[in-house]
């Protein structure tokens, strides 16, 4: 009798190893808002995350890399393994036909993202001063910034719809200057605007400068 192998199935395995990244990815950004970047030790995020700190350590690799991860999982909204630009709500921004409609929704996701990754965000830009390993996390997060803005102003340009005779280099500087999170931070926290007075703001400004 020919005995037949059972296939593995590697799907509790993966569900797991998710979960426990899950929860160090939670962990530390609990720890990190609570204590800040420096205080806070792999050891206290693995006892708080219910692992060991080896496991931390091969997950991540860095104190500053699962900074890097928590940001991610922020500016997301969750820690599915799907590009922002690839969610219903940017495939809507994309497929608006109209480029005024196009800038005040996708500035609308983004005010969202950013009140959700704020303090994360912070705590990496001000942080890499006292913590030199923060420096490439934050050069990451400007040059991942640069290239959304480049991608995001060839978009609007293909419309036909902005200024005539605007390139893409001022578009996309125009996109990265207003959409940089000082802006949200002079506006939002330091003056009390609101996310949407903000948001609307945003998007008329951007609107005025590239049509």
């Amino acid at each position: 009798m020919t005995e037949v192998k059972r296939r593995y199935d590697a799907s509790g395995r993966r569900a797991r190893a998710k979960a426990r990244r899950h929860a160090m990815v939670a962990a530390a950004q609990e720890l990190f808002e609570r204590d800040g970047f420096r205080p806070t030790t792999i050891a206290a995020i693995a006892e708080r995350a219910g692992v060991s700190a080896e496991s931390v350590y091969k997950a991540f690799g860095t104190k500053a890399a699962l900074a890097k991860a928590v940001f991610d999982v922020v500016i997301a909204g969750d820690d599915e393994d799907v590009p922002v630009y690839q969610r219903p709500e940017q495939q809507a921004m994309l497929a608006e036909p109209d480029v005024r409609r196009k800038i005040a929704m996708f500035v609308r996701g983004l005010a969202r993202r950013q009140a959700r990754s704020a303090t994360v965000q912070f705590l990496i830009r001000d942080g890499r001063h006292v913590d030199d390993s923060l420096t490439p996390v934050w050069d990451k997060l400007a040059e991942e910034g640069l290239v959304g803005m480049t991608m995001l102003g060839g978009h609007l340009l293909d419309t036909g719809q902005l200024r005539p005779g605007i390139e893409l280099d001022e578009v996309r500087d125009v996109l990265w200057n207003y959409l940089a999170i000082d802006t949200y931070e002079r506006l939002v926290l330091a003056r009390g605007w609101s996310v949407d007075r903000y948001a609307d703001w945003v998007a008329r400004t951007i609107i005025a400068a590239l049509t």
